[in-house]
C-alpha cells in the first residue's frame, strides 16, 4: 500500500572529511545551471552568442545571492539582531533563508552591468531569461524541502508532508504533517515556464514585455502559496510582509503590459523568417 504522505529526507548535508555538502546548496546550483542552459538555447534562438550568458552571469548570479540574503535578513532582522540571537548566523545562507524578490531585484543590476559590458539592452536579455528563471526557482525551492523549512499549516491531505519533531513549529511539536508548499510553487513555477514559452512562441513579445509577465505569474502563484505557510514573517495590516511586495510588483508588472501593449511590437531581426539569408 503506498504511503498517503511524502516522507521528510533523512539529511539535508553530507560530508566529504570536514567538508559538509549541503542539499540546500546543491539545490540552488542545480537552478542556476538549469537557468543559464535555458537561457544559452533561448540567446541562441535569437541570433546571439550564448557565451554572452555566461559572461552576464558571473555578474548576474553573485549579485543575485547577495540580494536575496539581504531581503531575507532585512525583511526578518528579529531573527538575526534581536536581544539573544546570534547576529552570525545572518551570513550562515546554507540555513535557507534567500529572498527572491532581492535576489532578482540585485541580480538585475549585476544583469546590468554585464549587459553593458557586451553592449546588449538589459530588456531583452531579461526576456531570454524570464522562463529559465522560473526553472531555477523551481529546482531551488527543493532545498527547502532537504532543509525541512517554510511549509505551510497542517493537513491531511494525501500529499501531506512529514516534518521531524526538530522542524515542527514550538507551539504544536505533536503535529506531525504539513502543507508542501515547496512542492506547490515549485509546481507552479515549472506551470509558468511553460505558459512564458507558449507565450513566447505564439507573441513574441520584447522590449522587456516577457519578463513582466514572469512578474505577473510569479506573484500571483506567491500570493496564494504565502497564505498557507506558517513560517515566522512580519506583518502589515494583517498580511505578511512578501504579500505586499508581490502585491506591488504584479501592480507594476502589470501597468507595464498595459502601457508598452501597444508600444513594443516584436522586433522583426527576431522573427525566423528575417533570419534567413
Amino acid at each position: 500500500m503506498p504511503l498517503a504522505y511524502l516522507p521528510s529526507p533523512s539529511q539535508g548535508a553530507w560530508h566529504l572529511g570536514p567538508v559538509p555538502i549541503r542539499a540546500y546548496a546543491l539545490c540552488i546550483l542545480a537552478g542556476i545551471f538549469a537557468a543559464v542552459w535555458l537561457t544559452r538555447r533561448r540567446w541562441a534562438a535569437r541570433g546571439r552568442a550564448p557565451v554572452e550568458v555566461e559572461d552576464i552571469a558571473v555578474w548576474a548570479v553573485p549579485f543575485g545571492i547577495l540580494g536575496g540574503r539581504l531581503y531575507h535578513v532585512i525583511t526578518d532582522p528579529e531573527l538575526y539582531f534581536a536581544p539573544g540571537r546570534e547576529p552570525v548566523r545572518a551570513l550562515y545562507i546554507w540555513d535557507g533563508g534567500l529572498g527572491i524578490p532581492g535576489a532578482v531585484a540585485l541580480g538585475a543590476l549585476g544583469a546590468w552591468l554585464g549587459c553593458r559590458r557586451r553592449g546588449i539592452a538589459l530588456a531583452d536579455f531579461a526576456d531570454a531569461l524570464a522562463p529559465g528563471l522560473l526553472l531555477a526557482q523551481a529546482i531551488g525551492r527543493w532545498g527547502n524541502y532537504f532543509n525541512q523549512e517554510l511549509f505551510g499549516g497542517p493537513t491531511g491531505l494525501p500529499w501531506k508532508l512529514l516534518i521531524d519533531p526538530a522542524h515542527r513549529p514550538a507551539d504544536s511539536p505533536n503535529v506531525a504533517f504539513y502543507h508542501p508548499t515547496f512542492l506547490y510553487e515549485s509546481l507552479w513555477d515549472l506551470g509558468a515556464m511553460a505558459l512564458l514559452l507558449w507565450l513566447d512562441a505564439r507573441h513574441r513579445p520584447r522590449g522587456g514585455r516577457l519578463f513582466a509577465w514572469y512578474v505577473l505569474v510569479y506573484t500571483a502563484g506567491r500570493a496564494w502559496i504565502e497564505a498557507l505557510r506558517i513560517d515566522h514573517a512580519n506583518h502589515f495590516l494583517g498580511l505578511r510582509l512578501n504579500d505586499w511586495v508581490s502585491a506591488a510588483l504584479f501592480a507594476a508588472a502589470l501597468a507595464y503590459l498595459l502601457v508598452t501593449r501597444r508600444r513594443l511590437p516584436a522586433r522583426d531581426a527576431d522573427r525566423p523568417e528575417a533570419q534567413r539569408p
